[in-house]
């Protein structure tokens, strides 16, 4: 009599190496059921093809912009020494201005020494900043006085036109605004004014240098 072979059930219809009978590769295809490329049946994450688990690490999160705050406390000595140097820089221009018979141009003066004692690493503070934008502004102040003659109209004109003129000379310094105010206000001699703008301003760089020589800080930044 003879004997049947049992059928062979221990061939499945695809392979190990991840192709069925027809050679098509299935290494990419969910073979688990689970509906899930690269996960067995208890859901955990297999290799890929490449052999490399996929990432499950969450997104990392952008930190929320920090709010601006206050400058930081100088130190003691650039504190006493800045300080110093603008009450220095000052005593000299009131005497001058005294001499000249011009005192009024200590205050818009006055503002530009704050900057160069106390933000040396400001554009503003710059000497093209101080000497070039107070003999722009004084200028501009006697186009204005030229045209419209002395009035409070004509210094609100002359001030706001010296920021535009700073500006497009890159040259920005915002106390020579009030520069253009006080020619414009009180029509001042224009060669003896812009003799003493010109000596103030070059006396307030030379105080800068020297407080930044005594303080360790760096001024000017450039020149022009």
């Amino acid at each position: 009599m003879t004997t049947t072979p049992a059928p062979d059930t221990d061939l499945p219809a695809t392979d190990r190496t991840g192709t069925d009978p027809s050679g098509t590769d299935l290494s990419g295809t969910d073979l688990s059921g689970t509906g899930r490329p690269g996960t067995d049946p208890s859901g955990t994450d297999r290799p890929d093809a490449a052999g490399v688990a996929p990432s499950t690490a969450p997104a990392a999160v952008a930190a929320p912009p920090r709010r601006p705050g206050p400058p930081p406390r100088p130190r003691p000595r650039v504190l006493l020494l800045s300080t110093a140097a603008a009450v220095t820089g000052l005593l000299l221009l009131v005497a001058v201005g005294t001499v000249l018979g011009h005192p009024l141009l200590v205050p818009p003066l006055a503002a530009s020494m704050a900057l160069v004692a106390g933000a040396p690493d400001l554009p503003l503070a710059q000497p093209r900043s101080v000497i070039g934008g107070q003999l722009l502004s004084a200028l501009t102040g006697f186009a204005v006085l030229t045209v419209a003659g002395p009035g409070p109209w004509a210094a609100a004109v002359a001030g706001g036109l010296a920021l535009g003129v700073m500006a497009a000379a890159r040259s920005p310094h915002s106390p020579a605004a009030a520069t253009a105010v006080i020619v414009a206000l009180t029509a001042p001699a224009f060669w003896s004014f812009l003799g003493l703008l010109a000596l103030a301003c070059l006396l307030l760089v030379a105080v800068g240098l020297g407080a930044a020589r005594a303080t360790g800080r760096t001024y000017p930044a450039y020149w022009f």
